[in-house]
């Protein structure tokens, strides 16, 4: 996992979010519709961060330092916007729940939290499936609301814990995430 660094890397990540919601859509799933996700990540100013095996982009998120997200107890590393390549989801979500955990815990963070998009003409099946699978890697549902991009949201909360060894599976080179910006967080 590392900071996308690129212009070309940050294109990459882009093209990945639009693939990934295609393929959500061709499957009726949800799909966040109202951030503009693909200019976010072409911004580097964002620090997005990329999920990498052997040269090849398997994620792409942007992780975030905040304590005022609106819910939850204290300050958390919050990942947003988090597209995986299609049709590899559960092996990707796990590493990338193993690499949150740690990162938060090595940041002196007590959590991870994201928030699950949904639209509501979706199926309840859908939205079902999908947490359940993110609880089967270790989040915790922790309500529902008005999640940061407008839409209804799920939102979820990891603790954070430091994993010995898990360099060895998954490297880590992302930036120190800054807290989120009051104008940001409106986004």
């Amino acid at each position: 996992m590392r900071t996308l660094r690129t212009d070309a890397e940050r294109e990459e990540a882009a093209a990945l979010v639009q693939d990934s919601q295609r393929w959500l859509a061709l499957r009726g799933l949800p799909v966040p519709g109202q951030a503009d996700i693909p200019g976010l990540l072409r911004d580097p100013m964002t620090k997005p961060a990329g999920l990498f095996e052997d040269g090849r982009l398997l994620a792409c998120l942007i992780p975030e330092r905040d304590s005022s997200l609106g819910w939850g107890e204290g300050p958390c590393l919050f990942l947003g916007y988090v597209h995986t390549l299609p049709d590899q989801r559960d092996d990707i979500t796990r590493l990338i729940t193993l690499w949150a955990s740690d990162f938060a815990a090595r940041l002196g963070l007590p959590h991870v939290r994201a928030e699950v998009t949904t639209h509501l003409g979706y199926p309840m099946e859908s939205r079902a499936d999908l947490c359940l699978r993110l609880i089967n890697c270790g989040w915790n549902l922790t309500g529902t609301g008005r999640a940061r991009d407008g839409e209804q949201g799920v939102r979820l909360e990891l603790p954070a814990e430091h994993r010995a060894g898990l360099h060895a599976l998954i490297s880590c080179q992302v930036h120190l995430p800054e807290p989120i910006s009051p104008d940001r967080s409106s986004q």
